[in-house]
């Protein structure tokens, strides 16, 4: 299927007269995860500083004809060093992105959840898929499909805080959230159908904000609005949705990777609720996957930068 628009562009082409960020990259230690940070810095997106072992990232720069430039390396043993170094640039203000490189999720997190050490802010640290999918009308975002196993109501609420914050940086108001299970009603018998009614009680209430959501909705009839009006739901959210809350990170995982290699969807990725943005790549991952989780991480550091500004904190 040809694709109408590039959504990924749209962010970039709203990045070109930013500022680029300093981004700490821990462990870039293979031609992918280097080149990634690389092009990034060509693309004016970020100013990166390469943390790991000095000798390993020039040999795989030498290796794969990657120019490091006049990019900032940091010598650090190894990926436990790397991960902890990267944090450190962080707290200290050397850099304000944290993105990933060629070491696991785990050992990068391990540290971003340190209590002593970490970035730990009052909200749940969450994953967010931003996707490009050929056959939807706009970009989607799936959520959370990488960090919270299975998460609480009270996780579920951050989770959903973290989405709808990022989608108001990037230009949508009021975004709209289908809150996905297996079933459109309300039943004990599963219970991510009652955290989903909660959910939507605590928006009505205001503990949820700038948002709309609804829930619980089935994938098609939060995908297609004719299934839900087959089905007698009227809703705001169905065949519109912005944002979709999945139940767990399984059924998140699932359908992200569902999307990317049977609808031809591309996935970048951030992971929101930490003192920065993270941006969490993986080796699976496009070179336009990877410069969109950058586009997207850089939109949100500004964001900061103006509201830090604005208060003077």
């Amino acid at each position: 299927m040809t694709k109408t628009l590039d959504k990924y562009s749209v962010l970039l082409a709203r990045c070109a007269e930013l500022a680029a960020i300093p981004t700490a990259v821990a462990h870039p230690c293979d031609a992918t995860s280097l080149g990634g940070a690389l092009q990034a810095a060509r693309l004016g997106l970020i100013v990166p500083l390469l943390i790991g072992p000095e000798a390993r990232i020039r040999q795989v720069a030498d290796a794969n004809a990657l120019d490091l430039g006049d990019s900032v390396l940091i010598d650090a043993p190894h990926s436990h060093a790397a991960a902890a170094r990267a944090v450190a640039a962080i707290r200290s203000g050397e850099a304000e992105l944290l993105m990933k490189g060629s070491l696991h999720t785990d050992e990068l997190m391990h540290e971003v959840t340190a209590s002593a050490t970490g970035l730990r802010t009052g909200r749940r640290l969450s994953h967010v898929f931003a996707m490009d999918v050929p056959s939807y009308h706009k970009p989607l975002f799936i959520t959370d499909a990488a960090v919270n196993i299975f998460p609480t109501l009270n996780d579920k609420a951050d989770i959903c805080r973290n989405a709808i914050d990022l989608l108001r940086v990037l230009g949508i108001e009021s975004p709209k959230v289908a809150i996905l299970s297996a079933v459109e009603t309300v039943t004990d018998k599963i219970p991510s159908t009652i955290d989903a009614a909660a959910l939507c009680m605590m928006s009505r209430r205001g503990q949820i904000e700038g948002g709309i959501l609804d829930g619980p909705l089935a994938f098609d009839n939060a995908i297609s609005r004719e299934a839900a009006v087959t089905k007698g739901i009227v809703s705001e959210v169905a065949g519109d949705p912005d944002i979709l809350l999945v139940p767990d990170l399984e059924s998140g995982n699932m359908l992200a990777k569902q999307l990317t290699f049977l609808a031809g969807a591309e996935a970048a990725g951030i992971v929101l609720g930490a003192r920065v943005p993270i941006i969490l790549t993986s080796r699976a991952d496009s070179v336009r996957a990877r410069i969109g989780s950058c586009a997207i991480a850089v939109l949100v550091a500004h964001a900061r930068r103006t509201a830090q500004a604005a208060t003077g904190v």
